[in-house]
């Protein structure tokens, strides 16, 4: 029996109708912007895997990171002990990252990082005696799939049947060119529950599986001047932003206004290995720092501030630093640029980029995640051997930052040939 049988018969995948998959195409192993198949053929990674590898697959240097701690040790509980890798890591975020955040919570992945930081926004005024139950966040939105992280992402498909379930968030229009009402209708909402407004969770700049929705600078910054002067807390969802996504370390680094809270993970361990960070500032953190344990965060995970996890982020974040790969990014982003410049296409609308991201819509102007087109699409490019995996008609380029010059060429080229069938 294929691996691909046995895959069919014991393996339940994500975001999967299983009802009529076809057998998955299997990969024996990855390196540099490469998966390879059991047929020996190799898969252009143009999407870096969901958004993970940011350095390629099986880098050597965080290969060789990996290994070193691990002679050592692979896992301690963290609650009571600490390590060095978790404290340089934690460290080293924080100078990174700036903007005034000062602690580092670890946990396990992007959604993990957005439960503490709604649980650290929730009990943030609790421990000052104020019960504030509302969030607010931007529609189209997504911030992940465990239930804290489902409720503040907009009602969709992929979480009707737990709707009952999801507290209550107040969403407003998204910051993007012609939406200047979003301003109005924050004022509509201060004046009727400002009291019981909490703060305001956005991912910076870009809403990622939401379809890739770029914000515009000044409307963003005013919307969380806004909050922010009413004493909401803002929460920066930089868990696919972050790491020079976006042509700057973090999508944050763009505004003018500074996130109270961050939630990081995807290219934090450069796609080697699970692990999820929350950072907050003084100004959140002493609301916890008391010695009564009922103010204390009681979060944690059995895997938290993972030797190994800890080891290759640190040496994701060294070699993201290095001139070489920060110059990999400016030159993804020109390519991108010169790009969304040049494409003269009837049946693409919205072409745009922003860093090492490019998407564009294709066909129907009023497409979702679940238009026909998507598989459509991700199968021709497939027999292509490039790994592109639309939003619905969504088609968007997220590359490792390992990508070459001809690669890329490749990527764009075979957008451009895209055969009239798939414009509807």
């Amino acid at each position: 029996m294929s691996i691909s049988e046995r895959d069919a018969r014991s393996v339940w995948h994500p975001y999967t109708r299983h009802f009529d998959s076809p057998k998955f195409p299997v990969i024996t192993g990855a390196s540099g912007s490469y998966l390879h198949l059991e047929s020996g053929e190799k898969i252009l990674d143009a999407i870096s895997s969901w958004w993970v590898n940011i350095h390629g697959h099986s880098h050597p240097y965080i290969l060789e990171k990996l290994h070193e701690a691990a002679q050592e040790m692979q896992q301690v509980m963290f609650a009571g002990f600490t390590h060095p890798r978790a404290v340089d890591l934690a460290e080293r975020i924080i100078a990174l990252y700036g903007r005034g955040v000062s602690k580092a919570f670890f946990s396990d992945n992007g959604s993990t990082a957005v439960e503490v930081a709604l649980k650290m926004a929730f009990q943030f005024w609790q421990n000052q005696g104020k019960r504030k139950s509302k969030l607010l966040a931007f529609r189209g939105s997504y911030h992940g799939d465990t239930f804290g992280a489902m409720s503040v992402s907009s009602r969709s498909l992929f979480n009707e049947p737990f709707w009952p379930f999801l507290f209550e968030v107040q969403f407003i229009s998204s910051p993007i060119k012609g939406q200047d009402d979003v301003l109005t209708e924050l004022a509509n909402l201060y004046a009727h529950h400002g009291d019981d407004i909490a703060g305001i969770i956005v991912e910076p700049m870009v809403q990622g599986a939401g379809g890739m929705i770029f914000h515009e600078v000044d409307l963003l910054n005013a919307v969380l001047s806004y909050v922010k002067e009413r004493s909401g807390l803002i929460i920066a969802d930089e868990v696919m932003t972050g790491f020079g996504r976006t042509g700057k370390l973090f999508g944050s680094h763009h505004l003018l206004v500074s996130p109270d809270i961050v939630c990081l993970s995807k290219g934090l361990t450069g796609g080697m290995l699970p692990l999820g960070l929350t950072l907050a500032g003084d100004k959140v953190f002493e609301a916890f720092n008391s010695p009564d344990i009922s103010r204390a965060l009681l979060h944690g995970h059995s895997f938290t501030g993972n030797v190994l996890s800890t080891a290759v982020a640190l040496a994701s974040l060294e070699l993201l630093l290095q001139e070489e790969n920060l110059d990999k990014i400016r030159r993804i982003s020109d390519m991108h640029q010169s790009f969304v410049l040049k494409v003269s296409h009837p049946l693409f609308h919205n072409v745009r980029c922003l860093g090492t991201l490019m998407a564009l819509e294709i066909g129907d102007l009023e497409g979702s995640y679940t238009s026909p087109i998507k598989e459509s699409l991700h199968q021709y490019f497939l027999g292509k051997n490039i790994l592109l995996r639309p939003l619905g008609n969504t088609l968007y380029v997220l590359p490792p930052f390992s990508i070459t010059d001809d690669e890329l060429n490749l990527v764009y080229e075979s957008i451009l040939d895209l055969p009239k069938e798939f414009y509807r």
